[in-house]
């Protein structure tokens, strides 16, 4: 299923409600390549970028450069999903000219981020909406429904076979075999681990105790790198269970869990269960650094509780590849740009996030 923009403009509707953003005025435009095309949102710029992290946001990524590089000739964008901690550790390393991260910045990672920004700071822009789907193999039972306890469970081998009492419970009539659960998580350090595990350590504190974490820490289970190896290893083995961002759910065609919500009602993903998943979400950073609190709790009826964003880590000013840096993020942070998301499993931020996004890609110099 495809998500619906309608759902978002209505989480983006209750958000106004709950957020309260500072807004930046905007620098000048940087000048621009001479006849160059209209990339949508202003004159194109000249120029190459690369950079790196979240798989999670490779297809949007893609996407995205396909369309900007089709109006902007003289423009490159090399993105590579290597995994958010890889890139992370590439911005400060200074290989990579912004990075893609499915969690902001930690409290350690941000002074060395700044000080790879001359005379400015670190940013973390939420870019990038995808719900985080649990999917499975288990052939003749569809719809399966598992609360957060239950999740935690098999995802600490604490509940090793699909017909375990636990699950049986939830799932009244399906045909759950007396076969092993195979639990897939990720191998490499990823931002969609990290807010998995936020999620069940926020909705099953008792029985996970392994708090939130870029890397995997739980027991058992097997590993897959990246969220195109995820959804491999889970569409190629009979009883395997997995998490993965939407998009990877639905370009494998994997079966996707009914979660129960903070309502007590099992949700379904899609537009408008993900749309106010994301109501009670804050913003936690200052000026415009846009740090997301997602309430994982979800005690809106129909929610959907498990949802990630992504963020693009960029300097507010300092960065060589400034003027290239703040054209391409002016049109993924475009009404254009977000809309380009729709079909692709991902979701457009909703309009009171991505109004401030723009003002803080604006005042990039």
């Amino acid at each position: 299923m495809k998500l619906q923009r309608s759902g978002y403009l209505a989480a983006g509707i209750a958000l106004t409600a709950t957020l309260a953003l500072a807004a930046c005025g905007s620098d000048n435009e940087p000048s621009t390549s001479a006849g160059g095309s209209s990339a949508g949102t202003g004159d194109c710029v000249a120029g190459s970028l690369t950079a790196q992290g979240s798989s999670a946001q490779k297809n949007a990524m893609d996407e995205w450069i396909k369309s900007y590089q089709s109006k902007c000739a003289d423009a490159k964008v090399d993105y590579q999903g290597t995994a958010s901690g890889a890139g992370i550790q590439a911005f400060i390393a200074g290989t990579a000219d912004f990075a893609g991260s499915d969690s902001a910045l930690k409290e350690e990672e941000q002074p060395q981020a700044d000080a790879k920004c001359a005379g400015g700071s670190a940013l973390n822009l939420p870019m990038v909406v995808g719900p985080i789907s649990v999917v499975y193999n288990l052939e003749g039972v569809d719809g399966l429904q598992l609360d957060a306890p239950t999740l935690a469970k098999i995802f600490d081998s604490k509940i090793t076979k699909w017909n375990d009492p636990a699950i049986a419970a939830q799932n009244s009539g399906a045909k759950l075999p007396d076969s092993p659960i195979t639990a897939v998580h990720r191998s490499d350090e990823s931002g969609t681990t990290d807010n998995f595990t936020k999620y069940l350590s926020k909705t099953a504190e008792s029985d996970w105790t392994y708090g939130n974490a870029k890397a995997w820490k739980a027991k058992g289970g097997t590993g897959a790198a990246k969220s195109d190896g995820v959804a491999t290893a889970v569409k190629g083995t009979q009883g395997a269970i997995s998490y993965v961002e939407l998009s990877y759910a639905e370009n494998n065609d994997l079966q996707k869990a009914k979660i129960k919500n903070g309502a007590g009602e099992y949700t379904e993903l899609n537009g408008d269960s993900a749309g106010k998943g994301i109501e009670g979400a804050k913003i936690t950073g200052t000026g415009n650094d846009l740090k997301l609190s997602i309430d994982y709790q979800a005690k809106t009826a129909g929610a959907y509780p498990i949802v990630l964003v992504t963020y693009e880590i960029v300097c507010s000013k300092g960065s060589t590849k400034a003027a290239s840096l703040k054209n391409f993020l002016t049109y993924t942070s475009s009404t254009e740009g977000q809309d380009a998301l729709s079909e692709l499993g991902y979701a457009p931020l909703p309009e009171t996030i991505r109004a401030k996004v723009a003002t803080a890609v604006a005042s990039i110099s």
